[in-house]
């Protein structure tokens, strides 16, 4: 292949992944628009028709967000690479360090940075202006600061060491290096996967076991009944931040945690709480989580495979106006790259993901009250404003969730079977 070949690849897949990012949320916000005044049959008797126009202006606005989202990153994308904005931080680290993995690690973590800093007004629009709007928001200037003051600090502690080893092996261990940066990415995230429940998390939220009561009683029956071990059950302080109500598994092994928002925990009953934990304990009776890891770096080996043939190939940088064919540009260019080749891919993760949840909920209501998880989804669709009237073509691409409307259906279906 040769470099006007490939630049006119990347240019094409660029944009027509960007064309069709913003056609799929343009054609989103017709759909909700078209659907807003009128609540789909089966929440009439629980969801008023005020709280649905305001899940369908919330997520409008946060796909319209999403949109100027997603032509920043393409530009900026392509600001790096044709642009020529990756030459320039190149040769800027040059002037203060000749080269070797400590440039490397500066010039990635630059443009890291620098991606980074584009992207953020948008997070704090989200934050200050949408979230706010709607009610949502809990979070402080000072706390969104402290936030990412965080963020740098354990990317700075954790992923420059993990980047240094990396372009190390890139350089010493041959043409085959992608096998051993493979085996040390899996390690990595084997080791941060154990470590979140105690070290991580608690740098951002505080969490506390769960009291004595009827409600931990009758979780700790369900946990007995699926034959699910945990390190705890814990409630975290989600309402600092936001009034969105979640519960999720971390940790894996003995470091296993079941944890609560406490916003999910005052707003639904125990029996739904019950059924909502049912439903996770779904995904980890059938092997989701696990499978989920095990697929990732699959997707993270094939990655690793072709950037081993891209590092060798003198068009993947001219093709990409990079005056230097360093590892580390090589890393950059082609995590930059890639989402352009891929994203026509996203509906078959969604699939998957969709299957997945679909399981979950089977599980939920043969471990529990079916129609008390019909109950806390509805509410929790309606706490949150999530539509109940997404675009379908645009859900197949976005949503790791089966829409509202069939996921119920699905679930009453379970029930009379």
């Amino acid at each position: 292949m040769t470099a006007q070949l490939f630049e006119k690849i990347f240019v094409a897949a660029l944009f027509a992944s960007l064309i069709l990012k913003l056609w799929l949320g343009l054609r989103h916000i017709g759909h909700i628009r078209q659907m807003r005044e009128k609540v789909p049959e089966d929440f009439r008797e629980r969801i008023s028709l005020e709280d649905h126009m305001k899940a369908a202006d919330y997520t409008i606005a946060n796909t319209r967000a999403g949109l100027f989202s997603d032509s920043i990153e393409a530009l900026l994308v392509l600001g790096f690479t044709l642009g020529g904005g990756l030459n320039f931080l190149d040769a800027f680290w040059r002037q203060w360090i000749s080269g070797g993995i400590l440039q490397g690690v500066m010039l990635v973590g630059s443009a890291v940075l620098i991606m980074e800093a584009f992207e953020s007004p948008v997070a704090v629009y989200k934050t200050f202006v949408i979230e706010a709007r709607y009610g949502f928001n809990r979070m402080t200037p000072m706390l969104f600061v402290q936030d990412g003051l965080k963020k740098i600090v354990l990317t700075v502690l954790l992923g420059a060491p993990l980047l240094a080893l990396v372009l190390w092996l890139m350089a010493e261990m041959g043409r085959n290096w992608w096998s051993y940066v493979w085996l040390v990415w899996i390690t990595f995230n084997l080791f941060i996967i154990s470590v979140y429940p105690t070290w991580i998390a608690p740098f951002f939220n505080k969490f506390r076991p769960l009291d004595e009561s009827s409600m931990k009683s009758r979780i700790e029956r369900l946990l007995s009944k699926c034959g699910f071990e945990s390190n705890g059950l814990f409630v975290m302080d989600g309402s600092k931040r936001s009034s969105h109500g979640n519960a999720y598994f971390t940790g894996f092994g003995k470091t296993k945690r079941i944890v609560f928002f406490d916003t999910l925990l005052n707003r639904l009953g125990e029996e739904e709480v019950e059924a909502v934990l049912a439903h996770e304990l779904g995904h980890f009776r059938h092997h989701h989580i696990v499978r989920r890891i095990a697929l990732s770096f699959l997707v993270s080996l094939v990655f690793l495979w072709a950037l081993g043939h891209a590092r060798e190939a003198s068009w993947f940088f001219k093709g990409l106006n990079a005056e230097s064919q360093t590892d580390a540009t090589a890393l950059l260019l082609f995590f930059m790259v890639i989402p352009s080749f891929t994203f026509l891919l996203k509906p078959l993760s969604s699939f998957y993901s969709r299957k997945n949840e679909f399981q979950a909920d089977d599980y939920a209501a043969k471990q529990s009250n079916a129609e008390s998880l019909v109950s806390a989804l509805t509410k929790l669709y309606q706490e949150s404003a999530k539509t109940l009237t997404p675009d379908p073509l645009y859900s197949i691409f976005y949503d790791t969730h089966p829409p509202a409307s069939i996921r119920i259906a699905h679930l009453r279906k379970a029930m009379h079977n």
